[in-house]
């Protein structure tokens, strides 16, 4: 039920970012959902896409550095306190939330959220005991 992320590092400049969306558009892939962090130098762009291994081949060809990683895309009630019922159970199993981002799509009543955790198998079997949707991968790229 984990969903492959792709992250890339990019060099914090001018024109970085639309050079990586350009390979992105000319491969015909679509993008689902995104976040970009910086820092003085480069940036991380994570990226959720609709082909994983094409988007990896052609970033990669294009050189850039490109690592796939496992993630959690989560139904989180649209309401207040909707998060904080997630980061109460997982707080109580001692799992570590590295990073988390909004997906751009609503699933029904509820907001899915993209969540990196230090141990994705136990957060994804304590989010499930507790009746919340995980997403799976194949499902998520083609909302």
């Amino acid at each position: 039920m984990k969903v492959e992320q792709i992250s890339l590092f990019l060099e914090n400049k001018p024109g970085s970012l639309e050079h990586a969306t350009r390979i992105l558009k000319e491969a015909n892939i679509n993008i689902r959902t995104l976040t970009l962090a910086e820092t003085a130098d480069f940036g991380i762009l994570r990226l959720i896409v609709n082909d994983v291994e094409k988007a990896n081949k052609v970033l990669k060809d294009n050189g850039f550095r490109v690592n796939k990683t496992a993630v959690v895309a989560v139904e989180v009630p649209d309401k207040p306190g909707g998060l904080h019922s997630i980061m109460e159970i997982i707080a109580k199993e001692g799992i570590n939330v590295e990073y988390l981002y909004a997906f751009v799509e609503k699933s029904g009543e509820n907001a899915v959220i993209i969540f990196r955790f230090d141990n994705p198998e136990k957060a994804i079997e304590v989010l499930v005991k507790n009746k919340f949707t995980v997403i799976p991968g194949s499902k998520l790229y083609e909302f």
